[in-house]
């Protein structure tokens, strides 16, 4: 029998993030435009040689990138708004400007990949003219044939997912776009076929959603288009993430094959495939390996999945795969020899993954003894992890609908207001503040021994010192302790509830250069000890104004970490809940009364299938309260979300109960202010005024008129003066610069609406 593996795309960090060390030099000036270029292709040539090695069949080329995807693709395709074209920059640098802004302009809007914790830049299709610049994946594809041998699989992100994740165009508009990006589509298929290229990826994950459903016949006569075209190009149009939204209607498509994530889907893709077959002839790429989580696969099990679809397709049609690509997932478990070696022996990552597929064919073959020791470590694994912490079970046995309510809205107000006594429109921080080179350092030393607990605990205490003063000589109304001690929002309490772990190196990006380490939850989660209340405390003893408490959400926590699997995902989160709830009350019994628990990851979590967002919303609505409502009717509690659209579920945001809710706002372009026009929100909010993630200062106009569109549908007296996220990426000066204009817009505008109350 044949068995051939392939993959969607792997993680472009490398082990030990080369990728964004050399990106980040190249941003500060550190190293030229072509050493950046050898040195990149230098890591691409070695992450194919990777797949390669490990003996994959059909390797994809192309998903590459020096920052992200999607905006690879509005490169190559001259979807490139007016503001950086007018600049006259460089090809490079008018790539980096639209991910990342500069003083001349905004960045391009930045949301998350379907429900992942990646962040891809939107393509604006606002008064442009579509044309084809580069044929990258040829590119691409011509390197891994030059440097290795390599006929690999060229990856391109389809025309609907491309245009429907995009902004800038009516819903009239559409076939329009298609038609424009049609003929270029066809040329860099065309070049890529007459190249030798024996198989080409269009991702097009959109058709896991009712999105393209309206614009059908749009898709229809583009994949017409190129097989007319182009008739000997073998084509794969490639899904993930969740079962196909219209499975009838996706293989009926003239290509020559389809990938179908078929861990995601809960069997969906496999009882349409019984339901209404496979077209005869046409090869299925099945992702049987989770991509997006780090748990061994049961390989039997696995087994018996691909010879199910066998049976169906026919047994030489079927290709095993990763569900999606291994960029959501770290590089390899090799690099972390200190974790728990019962643990350790669980968990799989890219590397591990590209073996577990060659251990599937190897089963599917008939060879049992290969895959033996892989499923001993599965089972030695379970013995000792998913533990059940019976106290946790017990208590959130216990909490009732009234340990879940507060006193109403406006009564809180009333009694916050007399307790804080704030300023119209008061100004404050999401949370963290400059992680600079010098806190980075001090925290790998003292991790590394070479400083005493003691030496380290000084450090954090002189630079939440340094950072109160600063925020006070600005003018800021409520402070922050700065979250010096933290590595990540996330990571920090990983590593300190019980029932989880962090990784040395298991990072994963997130955004750009951004790169985070999503803990594991291998068991029950409880909270050991109080996490944070000390930090805050002392910053509270430096000054007289209101320091907030800062705290990371059960949602978030869960969304970005690697769940378990043994048990529901809405039952870790509320064990999660349970654990910040005490945390909670620790802070208040330590006199901090002004608390936030950040949520940032809320909508990211959201399925993509409709009919099951209402159970998720009302889950993740149980979990923020249950978190937050142990409290006293004087302590104000804030959320923080960011990089999503809201319009669609505000009811949830209003719903969660929170006092102040600050959201990303800025470079959506203040989008979300329309949802007020429709909707009457009665607790207080900030919509972040400016850019946290791009390096530029805006300008006191642009945070005016951001302020300004904002007031135009809020009342100023439930309204917050605020970024859009946490600063930690930014540096002393760029930070000091923003929050000196914002403060400075704030007054102003505090005089203008004085001078209209008179």
């Amino acid at each position: 029998m044949t068995v051939n593996t392939a993959t969607i795309g792997y993680p472009r960090i490398g082990r030990n993030r080369e990728w964004k060390k050399v990106i980040e030099a190249y941003w500060k000036q550190e190293t030229t435009e072509a050493e950046l270029h050898n040195q990149l292709h230098e890591l691409y040539v070695n992450q194919l040689r990777i797949q390669k090695d490990k003996g994959i069949d059909f390797v994809s080329v192309g998903d590459f990138s020096y920052y992200d995807h999607m905006l690879d693709t509005a490169v190559m395709f001259n979807i490139i708004p007016a503001r950086f074209k007018k600049q006259n920059l460089s090809a490079l640098d008018t790539y980096y400007a639209m991910a990342r802004g500069n003083k001349e302009a905004e960045a391009c809007e930045m949301t998350k990949w379907f429900n992942t914790n990646y962040h891809y830049i939107v393509p604006e299709f606002t008064d442009v003219t579509p044309a084809l610049n580069e044929n990258r994946p040829l590119a691409y594809w011509q390197k891994a044939k030059d440097e290795l041998a390599l006929n690999g699989k060229p990856l391109l992100i389809g025309p609907a997912t491309f245009i429907l994740l995009g902004k800038g165009f009516k819903q009239e508009e559409v076939s329009s776009l298609f038609a424009q990006l049609t003929p270029l589509y066809i040329q860099v298929i065309k070049e890529l076929h007459e190249a030798g290229a024996e198989w080409i990826q269009i991702d097009e994950p959109i058709f896991v959603t009712n999105k393209a459903e309206g614009y059908w016949k749009d898709v229809e006569a583009f994949y017409q288009r190129i097989s007319e075209e182009v008739p000997g190009a073998n084509l794969i149009i490639q899904t993930y993430f969740e079962a196909l939204d219209n499975y009838q209607s996706v293989v009926n498509l003239p290509v020559n094959a389809f990938g179908l994530d078929f861990v995601h889907d809960e069997r969906k893709n496999s009882e349409a495939i019984k339901a209404h077959g496979f077209p005869k002839g046409k090869k299925l790429f099945a992702g049987v390996i989770d991509g997006r989580n780090v748990w061994k696969s049961n390989l039997i099990e696995k087994a018996a999945l691909v010879s199910e679809l066998q049976k169906l397709v026919g047994e030489e049609e079927v290709i095993v795969q990763p569900s999606s690509t291994l960029l959501h997932v770290p590089v390899t478990v090799e690099t972390e020899q200190e974790l728990p070696a019962d643990i350790r022996a669980g968990l799989s990552f890219a590397e591990e993954k590209l073996t577990e597929l060659e251990l599937l064919k190897d089963l599917l073959k008939g060879d049992s003894e290969a895959v033996k020791a892989h499923q001993q470590e599965i089972e030695a694994f379970s013995k000792v992890a998913n533990r059940v912490h019976t106290k946790t079970r017990a208590e959130l046995e216990q909490i009732d609908d009234q340990a879940l309510s507060r006193a109403s809205v406006a009564e809180r107000q009333r009694l916050q207001k007399e307790k804080f006594d704030l300023p119209l429109l008061p100004t404050t921080t999401i949370g963290s503040l400059p992680q600079t080179a010098e806190v980075r350092s001090k925290r790998l030393k003292w991790k590394q021994g070479q400083l005493t607990n003691e030496q380290y605990e000084a450090f954090i205490k002189e630079e939440t010192k340094r950072w109160i003063e600063v925020q006070e000589e600005i003018g800021i109304d409520v402070l922050v302790h700065g979250e010096f001690e933290r590595t990540d929002m996330v990571e920090f309490f990983g590593e300190r509830l019980g029932g989880m772990l962090t990784t040395k190196n298991g990072w994963v990006q997130s955004y750009g250069s951004r790169c985070v380490r999503p803990p594991v939850v291998y068991g029950d989660v409880y909270l050991v000890e109080p996490m944070t209340v000390k930090e805050i405390v002392y910053a509270q003893s430096l000054t007289e104004k209101v320091v907030k408490g800062m705290l990371t959400g059960p949602i978030t926590i869960l969304n970005w970490s690697f769940p378990r699997t043994d048990i529901s995902k809405y039952e870790s989160m509320n064990q999660i809940a349970l654990a910040i709830r005490k945390e909670v009350k620790a802070l208040e019994e330590a006199g901090v009364h002004m608390i936030q628990v950040d949520e940032p990851a809320l909508r990211e979590g959201l399925p993509i299938r409709a009919e099951k967002q209402a159970a998720y919303l009302n889950a993740t609505v149980e979990a923020f309260r249950l978190a937050t409502t142990g409290v006293e009717d004087t302590t104000q509690i804030h959320t923080h979300m960011c990089y999503s659209k809201f319009d669609d579920m505000i009811d949830t945001i209003s719903a969660l109960d929170a006092d102040v809710i600050s959201i990303e706002a800025s470079r959506s372009h203040g989008n979300i202010i329309s949802s007020f026009e429709q909707y009457s929100y009665d607790k207080e909010i900030g919509l972040g005024i400016y850019d946290i993630h791009s390096p530029r200062i805006p300008s006191f106009e642009e945070m005016t008129n951001n302020l300004d569109r904002a007031l135009r549908v809020l009342n100023p007296a439930q309204f917050w003066v605020n970024p859009d996220c946490g600063l930690k990426t930014r540096n002393e000066k760029q930070v000091i610069d923003a929050l000196t204009q914002m403060v400075n817009v704030t007054k102003k505008y505090r005089e203008k609406l004085a001078a209209v109350a008179q």
